[in-house]
């Protein structure tokens, strides 16, 4: 599957995926100690929602217009991010990872982004200037490896890649059984897109033989019945995810399968651990 961010901004999978990043961030802030926040796949920072690649798909019409609409309280933090990078209360410019977790950082922690593609590293690093951010351009399998334990006592990873290759899973799995290895109370995030359950629930299965125990598993699935043609949801993996964090979870996801649910469906939104 091809998932080039720039003609999904702001779509649903993208608030869910701000929206949980953000609390998961607040609640490893509870605790002063500073934090080293890594973007394995970093892209490029900020989205226009009006321009030709985002209007193609319009998707954003049904992620963060409708969550900018909803009056639940608990996408507050989620809206506030959006608004940061707008001047209207309508959004046309749609903050990318980057540019959210830039806007969660203290004074003690530090933001370490990385972003393969030439151009797109380019205009990263023109969207991030101003902000305390040191940005890559490696190959985000090894920068994964290479940054992990970092130099603080803990740490999230982000890892959002575009699933541009056939082996991209295979990838994901293979190194973040070695970087557990290497750091295994860290805080690892690993996006994915949902189409086909049948292989969804294969790779499971490979990340299950992984071992690792506090391993998370959260899922929206727009539509009830299987569409391996459309896309039809995403998830995150989300490994030692803090308590705070997992007790808040219930009702936000609720806020979230809420005001993302398509017309004439509920929505699925679940959270599981992979290993019971």
């Amino acid at each position: 599957m091809n998932y080039r961010h720039s003609f999904h901004a702001g779509n649903s999978a993208d608030v869910v995926k701000h929206a949980l990043l953000i609390a998961l961030v607040r609640a490893l802030q509870l605790k002063q100690g500073a934090l080293t926040l890594i973007d394995t796949h970093a892209g490029c920072g900020l989205y226009d929602l009006y321009g030709e690649a985002a209007q193609r798909t319009g998707e954003s019409i049904h992620g963060v217009v409708r969550a900018a609409a909803d009056p639940n309280p608990l996408l507050d933090e989620y809206r506030a991010a959006v608004r940061a990078v707008n001047d209207a209360a309508e959004p046309r410019l749609y903050p990318g990872s980057p540019r959210v977790l830039a806007q969660l950082l203290r004074p003690q922690d530090l933001l370490i982004l990385n972003e393969k593609h030439p151009e797109d590293a380019d205009t990263l690093r023109r969207e991030m200037r101003g902000t305390p951010a040191a940005v890559h351009e490696r190959d985000a399998y090894e920068f994964w490896l290479a940054m992990v334990p970092p130099r603080t006592a803990r740490g999230v990873v982000v890892v959002d890649p575009p699933y541009e290759q056939t082996d991209e899973r295979a990838r994901i799995a293979a190194t973040l059984g070695m970087a557990h290895r290497k750091w295994g109370h860290g805080v690892t995030v690993i996006w994915y897109p949902l189409k086909d359950r049948a292989t969804h629930l294969r790779w499971k299965e490979q990340l299950r033989k992984l071992g690792i125990p506090k391993f998370l598993m959260v899922e929206h699935w727009l539509y009830d019945e299987d569409q391996p043609g459309i896309y039809n949801g995403a998830g995150l993996f989300i490994i030692n995810p803090p308590y705070a964090f997992t007790q808040a979870l219930p009702a936000l996801l609720e806020a979230l399968r809420t005001a993302l649910a398509p017309e004439g469906h509920d929505g699925v939104m679940s959270a599981d651990w992979l290993i019971v």
